[in-house]
């Protein structure tokens, strides 16, 4: 007799992470899984090395100097901090403590691909609201729920598509959403954005019962494979959450990592220099090519392809990857004529130009 697999579960298309190499010998521009392009804090790697000297000692369980660190620079409740490894597992928290069989979990169309999975995974349905012109649709997100809606996410700004919701069009869904339904902002980039009329979350769960907002060490600290995240929360989320997950579940190299990248405020403003650079500049070549670069507040851009075959999307990977680039698919996310592409060190960034320029003239010459 052979093991019974819950239902629901081989329905799941495993998430697929970027590719980060390529057959042969040389370098990899990699540029399929926005990971930050200076690197982390030099402060940051001595805390992990620091730490490595005790392997043998279980972490501390409550990760409370990282949340007490996390407190201080965002003015927020230690208390009210949920730490993970990597903001995707604090969502997957999420999920399973909140929506089960029969339930429904909302997001956007091109939303983060974790949100279906992790709502497959429990037995929910995950139901995607129809976008405009890539970015989430409030108006459909709002028709989209249902008596049986949990959770909506929302990534602010998303992934993979750059685009973002300011402050009054996200109180604007908070506003229509019924106060059983939880607004689960992924704020992954929000260290990427400084416009005047955008919100990370912070100030929302401030004023509320039913929003949280996610956060990640993985973007600009520079902290990828460390795999370090955190959900600001209501109390009442925050206790819910403790009691679900591991409980030792952040190791201790990475919390201290963690604590020290935030305490790291020249090196931060570093790498957002950085990406205030490289971003409009690539943005820029890829216009001059007629090639379509969607507007991006993060760090990568969303850049569509036209339908002819020698100048298709799939066309222009075969040949980036030939000059050792590596850029991003996203057809799993319903874009199959884009490909997002990360703005990585500066090297990489005008490798990957310099490659599209001669993709571009060179299939025009065919």
């Amino acid at each position: 007799m052979s093991l019974t697999v819950r239902p629901g579960i081989l329905d799941i298309a495993a998430y697929v992470p970027g590719d980060h190499s390529l057959p042969g010998e040389g370098p990899v521009h990699r540029m399929a899984s926005n990971e930050g392009a200076l690197g982390p804090s030099p402060k940051a790697v001595e805390a992990y090395r620091t730490l490595s000297e005790n392997l043998h000692r279980y972490p501390d369980g409550g990760s409370n100097a990282l949340r007490s660190a996390l407190g201080r620079e965002f003015n927020i409740e230690p208390s009210q901090i949920v730490c993970g490894t990597g903001s995707d597992d604090v969502l997957q928290l999420l999920v399973r403590a909140y929506a089960g069989p029969g339930d429904e979990v909302l997001y956007s169309r091109h939303g983060f691909l974790v949100y279906p999975i992790a709502a497959k995974a429990v037995g929910a349905t995950p139901v995607a609201a129809p976008e405009t012109d890539l970015r989430a649709d409030v108006a459909a997100l709002l028709k989209a729920v249902t008596p049986k809606t949990r959770i909506c996410f929302i990534a602010n700004p998303n992934n993979p598509t750059g685009s973002y919701l300011t402050r009054a069009e996200l109180k604007r869904l908070r506003a229509g959403l019924p106060d059983n339904v939880l607004l689960a902002i992924d704020a992954a980039y929000a260290e990427y954005v400084d416009l005047p009329d955008y919100e990370s979350g912070l100030d929302m769960v401030r004023n509320s019962d039913n929003v949280v907002m996610a956060r990640t060490f993985s973007k600009i600290f520079g902290l990828a494979a460390l795999r370090l995240g955190w959900v600001y929360c209501p109390p009442a989320v925050a206790d819910v959450l403790n009691r679900i997950r591991g409980p030792f579940n952040v190791p201790a190299p990475a919390q201290a990592a963690g604590a020290a990248a935030l305490a790291d405020h020249a090196h931060i403003a570093k790498a957002k220099a950085h990406n205030d650079r490289w971003l409009p500049w690539f943005a820029q070549r890829m216009r001059a090519l007629g090639l379509h670069p969607y507007p991006s507040v993060a760090n990568f851009v969303l850049v569509k392809f036209p339908s002819d075959p020698k100048l298709n999307a799939e066309a222009a990977l075969k040949f980036l990857n030939s000059r050792r680039v590596l850029p991003r698919r996203v057809a799993a996310y319903g874009l199959p004529d884009c490909l997002r592409i990360t703005i990585a060190e500066e090297s990489a960034v005008k490798a990957c130009a310099d490659a599209l320029e001669v993709f571009v003239k060179g299939a025009a010459t065919q």
